[in-house]
């Protein structure tokens, strides 16, 4: 059930982000919905593969490089899905950032609902 709840919470955030940045495209809900998906997927499997392998970079940026890797995740789900497009890196890069923080400020009301 949490992790229903967090996939519409993220496809809302997604929704959200698309109407207010420019150069990030959604078709509807049920394309952010699939878009949550597919971030939660790729976080889950393709992620901690990069963060492994990049490692030494990672360590020489103290840390920043791990913004290019969820810009990359975002890019990479762009390609997966049709209903959702991001122009450039940089949009990507301020996508992640946005979605990483409102997510953060969302999931944190819901866990203080339970409390």
């Amino acid at each position: 059930m949490n992790l229903l709840i967090r996939l519409l919470v993220t496809a809302g955030i997604v929704l959200l982000l698309a109407h207010f940045l420019p150069n990030v495209n959604v078709t509807g809900f049920e394309a952010a919905l699939i878009v949550a998906v597919v971030l939660a997927v790729l976080n889950f499997i393709v992620k901690p593969i990069l963060v492994i392998l990049t490692i030494p970079i990672t360590i020489m940026t103290l840390g920043l490089f791990l913004f290019v890797i969820n810009a990359g995740i975002i890019l990479l789900a762009d390609n997966f899905i049709d209903g959702f497009a991001v122009n450039g890196f940089w949009t990507a890069l301020l996508f992640s950032v946005l979605l990483s923080i409102c997510q953060s400020i969302a999931y944190s009301i819901l866990n203080g609902d339970k409390k």
